[in-house]
């Protein structure tokens, strides 16, 4: 049933390279530098240079807070780059009574405290948390509005070239800034940050992911069109609704070439954004009232990247021969998915889905 759903989207082949041969463990390393120029060029544009990371200042600190079983750090990063010196602030929750916990790097809507995260929660799972609101790296007003945060610190203007980058690039460009403080901690277990998102910030973890090889796990949550849907014969949203919406700008201009009757006749597709993942944790979550994000496309994109993982001796998305039943998670593989009851927001469901699957890939009980 699957492989007849797959072949109907005739979504882009990825263990092919550019000029049609097949693509071997050997190659792999050309085929996924193929699928990274295609989505610098027509969908998240190129991100300058890495950025030097200097100093990770924190500015206070609480240390009997849930209860008095979690320290509470608002941290200020200093980083460098060719255009000066700029600063990423987060907030960062660590569990007392476990010894170097994996960490969630959050990429959230809001500042910490925050009531949607489930602070206590994820910590008594032992889980250390950083929280980074997107809006402390650029602001999301849309419509070519790059004037504060990252924006500013790189000179943008609403006058870019067809392929520089836009405001999920930024955002993602912070999360590896956080990540890079992160891995300064001894406190911390450095070896397994996993990067996560909702909605916008789900195509920023997945974007962030890509790049950055050192996240352990990525995370998409709701994420569809731009994250882990393809829109190649979708049901959700499409280019046309993020130019009206202004919201174009979180990608690159010529993004916008492919709009309307030109939709599906994109070079790159979304399945391209999750192979690049692999062999690393992928972990994508869709909801059954989510129409914007599409979660059939969601699934079906996952289960088609799958097949970079299988190439490199990983498996990949393991599920039954059937569409998702709602609230049941699949992780038995190097991809998990889960398809949860509900509507277009991060959950604490969510939330336990994916320590969830995190336990399991790092033999925690």
């Amino acid at each position: 049933m699957l492989k007849e759903l797959l072949e109907e989207k005739d979504y882009l082949p990825i263990l092919k390279m550019n000029d049609g041969s097949p693509v071997t463990r050997e190659n792999w390393g050309a085929r996924r530098q193929e699928m990274l120029e295609l989505l610098y060029e027509y969908s998240y544009g190129r991100s300058p240079e890495k950025a030097e990371f200097i100093t990770g200042e924190i500015s206070s600190a609480k240390y009997n807070e849930y209860a008095g079983k979690v320290i509470e750090e608002n941290v200020n990063i200093r980083f460098r780059t060719s255009y000066g010196f700029g600063y990423v602030p987060f907030t960062l929750y660590t569990p007392k009574r476990f010894k170097n916990p994996p960490v969630l790097l959050h990429i959230a809507f809001r500042p910490a405290p925050d009531k949607y995260i489930p602070v206590e929660e994820i910590t008594d799972r032992g889980y250390a948390l950083a929280v980074v609101c997107y809006e402390s790296i650029i602001n999301d007003k849309h419509f070519g509005d790059f004037s504060g945060g990252l924006g500013r610190h790189f000179d943008m203007t609403i006058e870019r070239e067809p392929n520089e980058w836009g405001k999920i690039g930024m955002w993602a460009y912070g999360a590896s800034i956080v990540l890079d403080y992160l891995l300064t901690r001894d406190d911390l277990d450095g070896e397994h940050v996993s990067v996560m998102g909702h909605s916008r910030l789900g195509k920023t973890a997945l974007w962030a992911g890509a790049l950055d090889e050192r996240f352990f796990t990525v995370i998409s949550n709701d994420s569809g069109y731009g994250g882990a849907a393809s829109s190649k014969k979708g049901k959700g949203e499409r280019v046309r609704d993020f130019i009206r919406g202004g919201s174009w700008d979180w990608y690159c201009e010529r993004f916008k070439d492919y709009v309307d009757e030109k939709e599906d006749e994109k070079p790159y597709d979304q399945s391209f954004l999750l192979a690049l993942v692999a062999p690393r944790y992928l972990v994508v979550g869709s909801a059954t009232e989510d129409r914007g994000a599409d979660p059939e496309a969601e699934f079906l994109t996952t289960l088609h990247a799958s097949a970079a993982w299988e190439l490199l001796g990983k498996p990949g998305l393991i599920c039954p021969d059937e569409m998702p039943e709602p609230d049941k998670a699949f992780h038995d593989g190097s991809v998990g998915y889960h398809l949860r009851t509900g509507k277009h927001f991060l959950s604490r469901e969510d939330w336990n889905y994916y320590m969830d699957f995190i336990d399991k890939k790092i033999g925690r009980k």
